[in-house]
């Protein structure tokens, strides 16, 4: 016969092991929850792949990353799968030097087959061809940035740049569209944060980068994210590699672009969006060389706002403003890749 006192003293320590499992258990999820900083995130149900929850995702945990599109096609398909192992990024992708972004060309030259590959997926999904989105912050705003195009009176192309007129008739009425992921003041985390969104037209709890990939269904998305003020670049990567995630799982092309300022010092934003652009072997549109030649290189006084002109591109001296330059540089770029992506 076993003693009582053993028996209490043997479920006393199980009991103990117990407790302190469920304490542990409880710091570490108290640990996770508390994160400087964190937007809210929209949680609402879609057909494609969510991308991580985390405002700051670690590249291995995110299941959009490097996925082909068969494979983002398997997914949406089961609904019983929340998380799919990433497929390692091939050993073969060229890593930059700290300083080659700057020899990158300001208009790509060539569009990748996973490009292609991603914008073929989302035309099944039902992504309009004609559709393109921005995302960004006040230098995307319809006031100074690309509407001209839906306005002939307000842009001469000049005999060097008539090549550029289809592509402005192909995406005719996104260009003076007002999209829902840009807004002055925004910055990479901010478009996950659906206390910003418009609420006349998201829906509740989704993000202002949701709302717009849901409301226009675009195949092209231009992403230029100047603001990061905090001075830690590497939040700006991680932040900046979810909005890639999320754009791709939508089916549409994302179009990273560096910027014309240098406000964080070393050129690390620069550095970083490009990197992205060559891991995910996506478009680069590199503007901050194209106003490298120009008077003070675009800029204002203040370093970061962008010197205004006439968008008359048969002027030499036109050409030498900062809006002016981005407004070309711009069409250039999604003429470019508009065309590419039209060729197996």
């Amino acid at each position: 016969m076993v003693p009582i006192i053993s028996i209490q003293t043997h479920w006393k320590s199980i009991l103990l092991v117990c407790v302190a499992a469920l304490v542990l258990s409880a710091c570490a999820s108290a640990t996770s929850a508390n994160v400087a900083n964190t937007p809210s995130v929209s949680t609402q149900t879609q057909t494609q792949i969510q991308p991580a929850a985390s405002p700051e995702p670690v590249v291995t945990d995110s299941p959009v990353l490097t996925a082909t599109p068969n494979e983002l096609k398997e997914i949406t398909q089961n609904s019983e799968i929340t998380q799919v192992a990433p497929t390692p990024v091939p050993t073969s992708r060229p890593t930059l030097g700290p300083d080659d972004w700057q020899t990158l060309p300001i208009v790509p030259t060539e569009i990748s087959q996973r490009a292609r590959e991603i914008y073929q997926q989302g035309l099944m999904m039902g992504n309009d061809p004609t559709h393109f989105s921005k995302l960004g912050d006040c230098q995307n705003i319809t006031t100074y940035f690309l509407a001209i195009y839906d306005s002939p009176d307000l842009y001469i192309l000049g005999e060097n740049y008539t090549y550029l007129q289809p592509a402005i008739d192909h995406f005719s009425g996104s260009w003076s569209r007002e999209s829902m992921s840009v807004k002055g003041g925004f910055n990479v985390a901010s478009v996950f944060n659906p206390m910003l969104s418009n609420r006349e037209f998201c829906e509740k709890n989704e993000s202002p980068l949701d709302c717009e990939l849901r409301l226009y269904q675009p195949s092209i998305v231009l992403i230029s994210m100047e603001e990061w003020w905090n001075g830690d670049s590497s939040k700006y990567e991680n932040y900046l590699r979810k909005i890639v995630d999320t754009v791709i799982a939508h089916g549409a092309v994302p179009v990273l672009a560096t910027k014309a300022d240098n406000m964080e010092g070393k050129h690390k934003i620069n550095r970083a969006i490009a990197n992205l652009a060559v891991e995910y072997d996506i478009p680069l549109w590199n503007f901050w060389l194209a106003v490298q030649p120009i008077t003070s290189r675009g800029l204002q006084k203040d370093g970061f706002h962008l010197t205004h002109g006439l968008n008359d591109f048969s002027s030499s001296f036109q050409l030498k403003r900062g809006w002016v330059q981005r407004n070309l540089t711009a069409l250039q770029v999604l003429d470019a890749v508009w065309r590419d992506l039209q060729t197996p």
